[in-house]
């Protein structure tokens, strides 16, 4: 395994002696791990860059299959750092609002990667990122992860892709007690309510989403990047136009090499080797 720092697109320091960001390689799974444990991972913009640049770079990396995310530390990530926000001055509406959406562009990334997302979370996982755990593809908790929306405790409505996510993941109902009660709740009740896929012990977090992580990136890659395609326009879409662009997608599969490999290794009874193509 390879272990190198992800590069950053803005010069912005962080607050953190650390790289706020690492990354690792171990064959075709990217690892990102937020990197600043003494804030609990919260989001600095200098983080949120580099979050962001390693997102749209492991989506174009086609020796990529899979990517984790995680949080160093006791923490997975604390959302925004309360500490900056006290400390701001009479701040700009139009300059605050321009970093947002910029911010906003990595749940948004990592929406449309084609590659399969893991969050492993192990600690806290509030305000935005709770975001962050919840628009991974695939969300594995440890038993010690707490999740909470965070936002009302300091006076805030929510931000990246809270409100969307937690409506579609657990139900408009729980999402507006999450919302507007801003409580806490443990690994156990996460995974009760379907806002976590697994749920294991904290010594095992990192194991079991390496285990799941290489199931997808020794799949067929393009099947799950049209299996996400799906997806995705079907959150938006009638039943009609749902079914149109499943044909269009089958079609495209049915022609590619992973499918001919699949159909394959299925009858040869052998693991299959794919290309992603």
């Amino acid at each position: 395994m390879t272990t190198s720092t992800a590069a950053a697109t803005s010069a912005s320091p962080s607050t953190s002696t650390e790289t706020p960001l690492l990354e690792s390689r171990d064959g075709r799974i990217v690892t990102l791990t937020m990197n600043r444990p003494e804030r609990l991972n919260a989001l600095s913009r200098e983080m949120s860059d580099m979050l962001y640049e390693a997102i749209l770079r492991t989506d174009a990396d086609p020796d990529v299959g899979a990517v984790i995310i995680t949080g160093s530390g006791r923490g997975f990530c604390a959302g925004g750092d309360v500490k900056n926000m006290a400390e701001r001055k009479n701040p700009d509406r139009a300059e605050r609002l321009a970093y947002l959406k910029q911010s906003h562009k990595v749940p948004l990334a990592m929406r449309n990667s084609s590659k399969v997302i893991i969050t492993a979370i192990n600690g806290p996982a509030t305000g935005a990122g709770l975001g962050i755990a919840t628009v991974g593809d695939i969300r594995i908790a440890a038993r010690s992860a707490r999740f909470g929306a965070a936002f009302a405790n300091v006076g805030l409505a929510g931000d990246w892709g809270v409100s969307w996510l937690l409506t579609r993941t657990v139900g408009p109902s729980l999402a507006r007690q999450l919302l507007l009660s801003a409580e806490l709740i443990d690994a156990e009740r996460a995974f009760q309510i379907g806002l976590v896929n697994h749920l294991v012990d904290d010594a095992a977090l990192m194991d079991e989403a390496k285990r799941i992580a290489t199931r997808y990136a020794e799949g067929p890659g393009l099947s799950f990047k049209l299996i996400k395609q799906n997806l995705l326009h079907a959150e938006g879409a009638t039943f009609a136009d749902s079914l149109d662009v499943e044909a269009e997608n089958q079609v495209a599969a049915m022609m590619s090499e992973d499918h001919k490999e699949a159909v394959a290794a299925f009858l040869g009874k052998r693991k299959g080797v794919f290309k992603g193509k």
